[in-house]
C-alpha cells in the first residue's frame, strides 16, 4: 500500500536525525492522532481511539524538520502511508509508517515563526527570483516596511501583530 494521506496529530517521541552510508538526512518521529466528539447522549466530548504512525522525512525536509519539531508539538503533516507487517520470530504486528512530503505546526495550537533557509550559492546573481527578500503577493516591490500604513509593525520580523493567547489554552471545540 503506497496512498497519500494528511494527518494532524502530536509528536509523540523526540525527532531522531541519522544520515544513510550514501550521507542522505533522516529525521524519523512517531505521530499520536486521535479525534474528539461532542456525544449529545452523554453531553460530554468524547476521544475517539488513537493511531499513531511512524515519520519519515528525507534530505532537505529531514533537516529543517529535526531543527523545528519537538516532542508534545501539534503538526499538519502530508506523505505516503505504508502499512507493513513483520514478523521477528517471537512477536509479529503492524508498523504504519508515513514518508513525509510536508510537516508544518498547526496553527490552531499555537504560534510559529518561519526562518526561509538559505539559496544555494549556485543561483545566478542577476536572478530575481534568488532574491532573499520575500514580498506579499499585491505589495509593492522596494521598503516592504512601508506598505500598510495603519499597522507599523507590518513586515517587522518578531512584531506581534495582536493579542496573543497562552500556548497552554484549552482546545476551542
Amino acid at each position: 500500500m503506497n496512498d497519500s494521506i494528511t494527518i494532524t496529530g502530536n509528536i509523540a517521541t523526540e525527532p531522531q536525525h541519522k544520515r544513510t552510508a550514501a550521507g542522505v538526512p533522516i529525521t524519523t518521529f512517531r505521530v499520536a492522532s486521535g479525534q474528539r466528539r461532542y456525544d449529545r447522549a452523554s453531553d460530554a466530548w468524547v476521544d475517539s481511539e488513537t493511531n499513531f504512525y511512524s515519520v519519515s522525512a528525507f534530505r532537505g525536509l529531514a533537516e529543517h524538520a529535526f531543527q523545528s519539531l519537538r516532542r508534545g508539538e501539534r503538526v499538519i503533516l502530508n506523505g505516503r502511508l505504508r502499512v507493513r507487517n513483520w514478523d521477528n520470530g517471537t512477536k509479529s504486528g503492524t508498523d504504519v509508517e508515513i514518508e513525509a512530503d510536508a510537516i508544518g505546526h498547526d496553527l490552531m495550537w499555537g504560534t510559529t515563526t518561519f526562518v526561509k533557509a538559505a539559496r544555494a550559492a549556485s543561483a545566478p546573481s542577476g536572478d530575481a527570483a534568488a532574491a532573499d527578500t520575500w514580498v506579499a503577493p499585491g505589495t509593492p516591490a522596494g521598503d516592504a516596511t512601508d506598505a500598510p500604513a495603519t499597522d507599523p509593525t507590518w513586515g517587522t520580523p518578531g512584531a506581534e501583530v495582536g493579542p496573543r493567547e497562552p500556548a497552554d489554552m484549552e482546545t476551542p471545540f
